[in-house]
């Protein structure tokens, strides 16, 4: 009687339970601030944050395509050609770091770089104030997170971070199957599962997110060659052991977020995993395995952010107006 009991109890509770797996569903965010939330909605949308009043952080992180601009590199103040390919904002509240070098320890941290990187949004972290401070429904919302006092762009880089922490997209066909629905996935799907599993591709890419949770060097077996300048981690510790180690990308969503790798170089994920493969891990698949591994990455797309566009504070009278062809703050025109 008991033993019945128990078999009927595990045939009605998910699978998910008894399986051990290495990557688990993205959950949705709890316990974040709804107004800090609005606030940095806006900000991320704003594009007065850059000098030319034109580059927002939607510009290389576009939430209308998988979180990045889909280009090889980003194009920055001046149409300057970025050096980098533009990782995807979505999930990136999982990382172990920001940046591919992961020289920014959280989103927060991330969010200052581009305003006053020159060759991105080209402002300084001043000016940006600046404009903050000029604009009063700004001001009225700084304040109501924030508490009275000056804008900052610790309180700016906060909100937008904490907009972002939103930005996660759960409820994949995978994360379904990972949940109890063993209809989820075809054949073929889990059959590429199995292969990335056994092949080592879990070994890095695993978690809510499929990677993220580790910096490791791009072409542990193989060389990568690249004409990218793009050191790694080795930019930022000068240590020769640290070339071409960089964060290990997110796999969610990767059929939205072409090209791939950090240099943009590989424009399909059937490219992407045969290079991958070769320079990671030694080995070839056959054209019937790649496609495969490729057919259970699609699974990992998920529900995307929807959510109306913010309408963002009106200019005020002292609001810096913007510069798209200076080369620099304040630069005479």
């Amino acid at each position: 009687m008991k033993r019945s009991v128990l078999l009927l109890l595990m045939a009605l509770l998910p699978a998910a339970v008894f399986a051990e797996e290495s990557i688990q569903p993205i959950e949705r965010p709890k316990h974040l601030d709804a107004a800090k939330v609005e606030l940095g909605k806006q900000l991320f949308f704003d594009a007065r944050l850059s000098l030319s009043g034109w580059i927002s952080c939607n510009s290389c992180h576009n939430l209308s395509r998988g979180g990045t601009d889909n280009l090889v590199s980003s194009i920055g103040h001046g149409w300057a050609q970025g050096p980098i390919n533009a990782p995807t904002v979505l999930n990136s509240g999982y990382n172990v770091a920001q940046f591919w070098d992961g020289r920014a320890a959280d989103l927060k941290a991330q969010a200052g770089g581009p305003i006053a990187n020159p060759g991105e949004m080209a402002s300084t972290h001043e000016l940006a104030v600046t404009v903050l401070q000029t604009i009063p429904g700004y001001v009225k919302q700084f304040e109501k997170v924030y508490g009275k006092g000056p804008v900052t762009i610790d309180h700016a880089t906060d909100a937008i971070a904490e907009f972002e922490r939103t930005l996660v997209t759960p409820d994949s066909r995978f994360d379904l199957w990972l949940k109890g629905d063993k209809r989820a996935l075809t054949a073929q799907e889990l059959a590429g599962y199995e292969l990335f599993k056994v092949t080592g591709c879990i070994g890095c890419h695993n978690g809510p997110a499929v990677g993220g949770g580790t910096l490791q060097r791009m072409g542990s077996f193989n060389p990568y060659k690249t004409n990218n300048p793009s050191l790694g981690v080795a930019g930022i510790s000068g240590q020769s052991s640290d070339r071409f180690r960089f964060k290990v990308p997110i796999l969610r969503n990767i059929e939205l977020t072409a090209p791939y790798f950090h240099d943009g170089a590989a424009k399909t994920l059937e490219e992407a995993v045969d290079t991958m493969v070769w320079v990671q891990l030694n080995r070839h698949f056959t054209t019937t395995g790649r496609d495969k591994v490729v057919a259970f990455l699609k699974t990992l797309t998920g529900k995307q952010p929807d959510f109306a566009l913010p309408q963002l504070p009106p200019s005020g009278p002292d609001t810096p107006a913007p510069q798209p062809f200076a080369d620099k703050p304040f630069a005479d025109n």
